[in-house]
């Protein structure tokens, strides 16, 4: 237990395969344990959605009521998830990790089966749950997603007397939906023990050659971002070299890709972006905390790769009207993902629901997933990290808010 968790989850994952090659089909009995864990991660959904998100706006608020800065900071964030997106859908098309894997038929998910929306203003319509109450029970996870970002915002113009109530509360309650997704993750060994042996007796070793090629898209998505992409957006908006700015991130960078959170790395991120890249503490105090909340760049593009590994694993097709659902589900998602290690696998849950891909195989296949989502976690954790740097300096030279960045050498 004093190991690290992704050695812990590695070691699960490696007792899993003997444990299955030496019972085999009698092996079955351990089944419950995998499905138990997959079920409380599922229950920790709509309460820490819920929660991070109505915070996480209503936070935005509490600083030029959603003005001016608000407006360039969501702005920046969403086109950067956005991007992030659509660079883990075409990859994943044109890769297709997940073809050829044979899983039994009895498993397969029916095309009927299916969330399959009749036009693009369909979509738009379902975001908006007639009862939030019962979206929260079914797992409408679109509608729960829209009435928090709405709610959230009208707590920024309620009265002080009420908001200094409400918000500390949602706020407080966020805090400890985080802690027990904590505690939950604490049990993914024993989750991935039982999902592993599961995955053996269902379908062999296929789906762990398929998982490698998973992961192989996943980090060419990544590196796009993190390379490529969010330096263009950087030189384009300040005309600064984008490798003086790695350098100058290099401690949070180091210490996200070594915590795996969003959250933890703050303080640090907010020390090399003030300290090195010369933003302001007005800027840097507003655009951070909110970007480790709102602004998950590597794990939107993960959340919506994934969901197509699965789809493709599964056998099924996904018309551009479903896959436009996973892009809008996985860019909210994003939105809802806590600043923690591993909490995209619990907002994947989101994006698969909103296609209507559930059930026990895809459950064995996410518990796959688990099992070699340590590395990638830390290298989208790094992504997000970065993402809100850029996001804070570019926003910083809009509003006048920046010095001569200090190069680090």
């Amino acid at each position: 237990m004093k190991l690290k968790l992704h050695w812990q989850i590695l070691i699960a994952m490696g007792l899993g395969v003997l444990f299955a090659m030496i019972l085999g089909e009698k092996s079955g009995f351990i089944a419950p344990v995998g499905n138990i864990f997959i079920r409380l991660l599922k229950m920790v959904i709509v309460p820490l959605v819920m929660t991070s998100i109505i915070s996480g706006v209503a936070s935005v608020g509490n600083a030029k009521n959603l003005g001016r800065l608000g407006l360039k900071t969501i702005s920046y964030y969403l086109l950067t998830s956005l991007m992030a997106i659509l660079i883990g859908l075409t990859l994943v098309n044109l890769i297709a990790p997940g073809r050829g894997v044979d899983i039994p038929s009895s498993k397969s998910i029916s095309f009927e089966d299916l969330n399959k929306p009749d036009s693009l203003s369909d979509i738009f319509i379902r975001m908006i749950p007639d009862n939030p109450v019962g979206a929260a029970a079914n797992g409408d996870m679109l509608g729960i997603i829209f009435f928090a970002i709405v709610f959230g915002a009208v707590l920024t113009k309620v009265p002080k007397q009420y908001g200094d109530i409400l918000i500390p509360l949602i706020d407080s309650l966020f805090h400890a939906m985080m802690k027990l997704t904590g505690y939950i993750i604490k049990l993914a060994p024993i989750g991935v023990f039982g999902l592993i042996v599961n995955a053996i007796n269902a379908t062999g070793f296929e789906l762990f050659k398929a998982v490698g090629k998973y992961m192989i898209t996943i980090t060419i998505g990544l590196t796009i971002h993190f390379l490529i992409i969010l330096p263009v957006i950087y030189w384009i908006f300040t005309k600064r070299n984008p490798v003086d700015h790695f350098k100058n991130m290099a401690n949070a960078l180091v210490t996200a890709f070594s915590t795996s959170s969003s959250s933890v790395t703050l303080p640090v991120t907010m020390d090399c972006v003030e300290s090195n890249a010369g933003v302001s503490n007005k800027i840097s105090s507003f655009v951070l905390p909110m970007g480790a909340t709102i602004n998950m760049d590597g794990t939107a593009l993960y959340e919506c790769a994934g969901v197509l590994f699965i789809a493709q694993v599964m056998g099924v097709d996904l018309s551009i009207s479903q896959q436009l659902i996973v892009v809008i589900t996985a860019l909210l998602a994003s939105i809802g993902a806590a600043g923690i290690p591993s909490a995209g696998l619990v907002m994947i849950f989101i994006v698969l629901s909103a296609v209507g891909l559930q059930g026990p195989t895809v459950a064995m296949i996410v518990g796959t997933m688990l099992a070699v989502d340590r590395p990638l976690d830390m290298y989208r954790t790094m992504v997000n990290i970065f993402s809100d740097s850029v996001g804070a300096v570019v926003i910083a030279n809009s509003e006048s808010e920046i010095s001569t960045p200090n190069v680090t050498r």
